[in-house]
């Protein structure tokens, strides 16, 4: 089983350093030290261990260190910043293993541009020696990129050229998208294996600063105090603690603070029950502050997030999630309350922020998504988008039979109109209603009102409202359909039917370079016993089936 909960004293790749307003991330990366067995991560190459310690030193960042407003990401090693992705690593893994470890590489990318935007952290690229594939598309997620000029160390994207695949953490997107690359030019840079150095790197825009070696450090630390300069981030800002997740793992449960799992490994089906928040709840942000990461909403995001990383992972073949809630609706709105009215404050935004970046992590889940909303549910505002984030949701009309339980209802807050936006931009109302204004408009003007069955229905915020008497048969034939479709088709299918609407950078490199890289690594070309992949670092030349399909 593959474990996501770390933290600073068990990173064996990178070190986190902090001066103030300063912060550095440089990579050491440990040749022994591979998630998995078979290869060395030799040159600063990476595997998913290596992700997974930089996701946590980017949230911890945020959250243990607010007053932080530059980060530079280095390496430690002599004229090797990073080359990318461990070749010999993607060919020994499965072909789920090697999608899982580029989707969840480009959710951690997409973090430090989220901590750029919405925290004020800038994060600078100090490229000091070869940065190739995976390690540029690492700088690529940077605001500033200086590369040192030596005269040996250049930036490449040597997927085409040498492994028959794409570079598979957005570089293609970035270079055009992000850094407006010519696609001339972004052409020739993606097919030369040896990559760019020295001006033309910088007349190309590929990088912004080109900078001799005896003058690096001291220009980095240059460009890092400019750039804090500018921040309105206050140097007295104090973090909070990411204590280590508690987790109870059985053979067919999981169990956190505030999720139930079970694992119904016979119909490939899981069971998730949401914890609404109990007991009294501060109301300002400096008792919040003394709670600290057992702040409900905060504590909730880490459970979740850990969730669903760990069953994407390690539970391959569980391929329907099915969400619940309990608890009470008032609480989990008076939640919402609070964190809309406090969300100028630093630490109400990183919550919010991380709410935000956990939901968009379900939504790119490759597995269907049910949310059944039942009496004693708690789907308000923040929980409420699990409903709007389903493929399907199912809500029952009225009371089981023999119960003494009021109706389900739902209820919006001011969190479902802008605050929790997916990867197009828009919310996930925005988005099931397409260039349909006036329906949203409708459902924002019910807002804090309790949503019974019907009214849900004829809104359009639910799919079904079975009664008690169809309830749990269209539910259970509904659930048994969905996992006897073949899984790569409901994949291709969920993926893009979740993402209408505008094209963002986020969007181009999940729904389109995350399903063509999908593809790539299943062709003979690449992942063949003749394929690049394969016969890497032994001396022979692919054999290429030279087809276009």
């Amino acid at each position: 089983m593959i474990n996501f909960n770390t933290n600073p004293k068990k990173y064996q790749h990178w070190t986190l350093e902090i001066k103030g307003q300063i912060a550095s991330l440089i990579l050491n990366v440990s040749e022994e030290g591979g998630l998995y067995k078979g290869y060395k991560l030799k040159l600063n190459s990476y595997d998913l261990g290596v992700d997974i310690e930089l996701n946590d030193a980017i949230q911890r960042l945020r959250f243990e260190y607010p007053q932080v407003s530059v980060v530079v990401i280095t390496s430690s090693k002599d004229k090797v910043f990073c080359s990318g992705a461990n070749i010999k690593m993607l060919g020994l893994l499965s072909h789920a293993q090697k999608v899982n470890f580029c989707k969840f590489t480009n959710e951690t990318r997409n973090s430090i541009e989220d901590s750029t935007r919405f925290s004020g952290q800038t994060y600078i690229a100090a490229i000091n020696g070869a940065a190739a594939g995976g390690g540029y598309e690492l700088a690529l997620a940077s605001d500033y990129i200086l590369l040192v000029d030596d005269g040996s160390s250049a930036i490449s994207l040597p997927e085409v050229p040498m492994l028959a695949v794409l570079p598979g953490t957005g570089g293609l997107t970035r270079i055009v998208d992000k850094r407006n690359v010519r696609r001339d030019h972004a052409d020739f840079f993606c097919t030369i294996a040896e990559g760019l150095r020295g001006n033309r790197a910088e007349q190309w825009k590929l990088i912004d600063e080109l900078v001799p070696r005896s003058k690096f450090s001291e220009t980095v630390e240059k460009r890092a105090m400019e750039i804090s300069e500018k921040s309105n981030k206050p140097a007295s800002l104090k973090g909070i603690d990411l204590t280590d997740l508690t987790r109870e793992f059985n053979d067919n449960s999981i169990t956190y603070e505030n999720i139930l799992i079970t694992l119904d490994r016979k119909t490939g089906v899981v069971n998730l029950t949401i914890k609404g928040p109990s007991g009294d709840l501060p109301m300002d942000p400096e008792s919040i502050a003394i709670l600290g990461d057992k702040y409900w909403p905060l504590a909730l995001a880490r459970d979740l997030d850990d969730a669903i990383i760990h069953l994407s992972f390690n539970e391959l073949e569980l391929g329907t999630w099915v969400f619940r809630s309990v608890g009470d609706i008032d609480s989990v709105a008076d939640v919402d309350d609070i964190l809309i009215k406090h969300k100028n404050h630093w630490l109400i935004n990183e919550i919010i922020q991380y709410l935000k970046r956990v939901l968009k992590r379900l939504d790119l889940a490759s597995r269907s998504l049910v949310t059944l909303v039942e009496p004693g549910s708690c789907f308000a505002g923040t929980l409420l988008e699990l409903v709007f984030a389903a493929d399907r949701s199912y809500m029952l009309d009225g009371t089981l039979q023999d119960s003494n339980d009021s109706p389900a209802v739902l209820r919006t807050t001011k969190m479902n109109f802008g605050n929790l936006p997916m990867c197009n931009d828009l919310t996930r109302l925005q988005t099931r209603f397409l260039n349909q204004p006036e329906e949203v408009k409708k459902i924002h003007d019910h807002r804090g009102k309790d949503i019974p069955a019907l009214e849900a229905f004829e809104s359009g915020m639910v799919t079904f409202i079975p009664d008690d008497i169809d309830w749990e048969e269209e539910v259970r034939i509904a659930i048994e359909e969905r996992t006897s479709f073949s899984p790569d088709a409901l994949t291709g299918m969920e993926a893009s039917l979740r993402f209408a609407g505008p094209e963002t950078l986020e969007t181009k490199i999940f729904g389109r370079l995350s399903a063509w890289q999908n593809w790539i690594f299943q062709r003979p070309n690449a992942a063949g016993e003749n394929g690049a992949l394969k016969l890497y670092g032994t001396g022979k030349l692919a054999y290429y089936n030279k087809e276009r399909v």
